[in-house]
């Protein structure tokens, strides 16, 4: 009975505060992967590669059924050739986030500090890992946003772009976030940090998520219009970041099969997760 009260009170909700929510928990998940720090100095790159491998595997799946095919969709339903928004959308997903990724100071997990990408700055090895991870963190954010907005919009003649597939979405997303947090946290224990500011420096990666999800959510919903093109722009986005960050990443020290397997589970998750909840 509750769970049937919470359902209605969510899905009553106005979808930027669904938006928020689903953005919560995605930060949420995030602070729960960087809490692994509290009961573990160290954990197994082997692990934590399969871990990013499993990210990855999810990001792939929801760019596909969670955005490129609602976008299709949509604009048909209004007009348009089905292909040209989903794929210019992407495009320029694509490269805003390589813009942000040339000038944003970051450095990618397991790399030396003088490897750091971006403008030239003085910052401190945490916080240029917490940069990397909140990069990818605002399309995720993004495309949970987007898709609650198309769900209100009510223009997908298909019905894909619905509540229960943005929750779905959000979901997947929120679960590829827990090695998301420890991915930050335990390194930085590793190397000495205390725990509470490995902790805290893995959370804050994840907090721009409500934010970024509230932003798309408004975006799409007074200008319904871009819809098809806002979901191509988040799928390009979180494609960018899987293949430039989460795949590289995860295969850099050698655990080239068990990061791949990672990469195939992910995907199914997130593929089974569409199919029975979206």
């Amino acid at each position: 009975m509750e769970n049937f009260v919470f359902s209605e009170w969510f899905f009553n909700l106005h979808p930027v505060w669904q938006a928020f929510y689903a953005g919560t928990l995605c930060w949420f998940t995030t602070a729960i992967g960087a809490a692994v720090v509290f009961l573990k100095k160290n954990i197994s790159r082997k692990f934590l590669d399969a871990a990013l491998g499993f990210a990855a595997g999810v990001m792939i799946a929801a760019t596909i059924w969670s955005l490129l095919e609602p976008s299709m969709s949509m604009a048909e339903g209004l007009g348009m050739t089905m292909w040209v928004p989903a794929t210019v959308g992407l495009i320029s997903g694509a490269l805003t986030i390589r813009l942000a990724d040339a000038y944003v100071p970051h450095l990618h997990l397991g790399l030396p500090q003088d490897a750091a990408e971006g403008v030239q700055t003085k910052w401190r090895r945490a916080t240029l890992l917490v940069m990397a991870i909140t990069l990818h963190n605002i399309p995720e954010g993004l495309a949970v946003g987007v898709l609650f907005g198309a769900a209100a919009s009510g223009i997908d003649p298909t019905g894909s772009a619905t509540v229960m597939a943005a929750i779905a979405l959000a979901i997947g997303i929120s679960i590829q976030n827990l090695p998301e947090g420890m991915a930050v946290s335990m390194p930085l224990r590793g190397e000495g940090v205390s725990r509470f500011l490995s902790f805290n420096y893995g959370q804050l990666s994840g907090l721009v998520n409500p934010p970024s999800a509230v932003i798309g959510a408004l975006a799409v919903i007074f200008i319904q219009p871009i819809l098809p093109y806002a979901l191509g722009f988040a799928a390009g986005a979180m494609l960018f970041v899987v293949i430039e960050e989460l795949i590289p990443s995860s295969q850099q020290a050698g655990n080239t099969d068990i990061a791949t397997i990672g990469t195939i589970i992910g995907f199914c998750v997130m593929m089974i997760l569409d199919v029975t909840l979206g």
